[in-house]
């Protein structure tokens, strides 16, 4: 040990200043209700996060967002969701468009070109240029609103972008159920599921739907109508 450095006693409480006593069972601290004998000291309640202000009313606002009444008309109801076919129909549509406006755009110009000149080949470019803009736009439309949703005894299917559309095709009614697909979906992998009834007006079919999906499709529908079938 160095000299001058001494090793300094415990401190002492000072005169005058008293220790806090602990905190005894069946006593509270002040501003806490008092305890009962027997349970656990009870810890001080953290606060209660509000929410800031004008958080209801915009909350409000979403929910009163304005609809179409004709929606109630589509509800599945029972708690049922639709289910969708796969994203690659949208680039199946997008594609097959393309495909199609190209030769269309070259004839075209080439035979404007000739009579027209300059100007006429240019109108004509923005015309094929804005028709694939929407074809690509109405290709996405077209698969959102697409839906279907097996039922007990019926299939519905939903489709339709400017005009939407509800087909209830009953299980007894249909005849047969075929599976489709072109060389370009046959490459995405997609195919489509017609149901053919003893009347035109409700036949359907399920487009985009990947392969695996819908053969096992087929085979439900196949089989339910068989099941259908027979009980009539």
């Amino acid at each position: 040990m160095n000299p001058g450095h001494e090793q300094q006693p415990p401190q002492q409480p000072q005169p005058g200043f008293a220790q806090p006593p602990p905190q005894q069972p069946g006593f509270a601290q002040p501003g806490q209700p008092p305890q009962q004998p027997g349970q656990p000291p009870q810890q001080p309640h953290a606060p209660v996060d509000t929410p800031p202000p004008g958080y209801q009313q915009a909350h409000a606002a979403v929910d009163a967002r304005p609809g179409y009444p004709a929606d109630k008309a589509f509800a599945l109801g029972e708690g049922r969701s639709w289910a969708h076919i796969s994203k690659r129909f949208t680039w199946q549509r997008r594609i097959s468009v393309l495909l199609t406006a190209v030769p269309v755009g070259l004839i075209g110009a080439l035979v404007v070109f000739r009579g027209g000149g300059t100007l006429a080949m240019i109108l004509w470019a923005a015309a094929i240029l804005l028709a694939v803009v929407l074809a690509w736009i109405v290709a996405e439309l077209a698969y959102r609103s697409y839906g279907y949703a097996e039922r007990g005894d019926d299939l519905i299917v939903m489709q339709g972008v400017f005009v939407k559309r509800l087909i209830v095709v009953p299980y007894g009614r249909m005849q047969f159920v075929d599976v489709t697909a072109n060389l370009l979906e046959r490459w995405m992998g997609i195919a489509t599921v017609r149901m053919h009834t003893a009347a035109a007006a409700t036949d359907a079919q399920i487009p985009g739907l990947p392969s695996a999906e819908a053969a096992q499709l087929r085979d439900r529908l196949a089989q339910k109508g068989e099941e259908r079938s027979m009980g009539l």
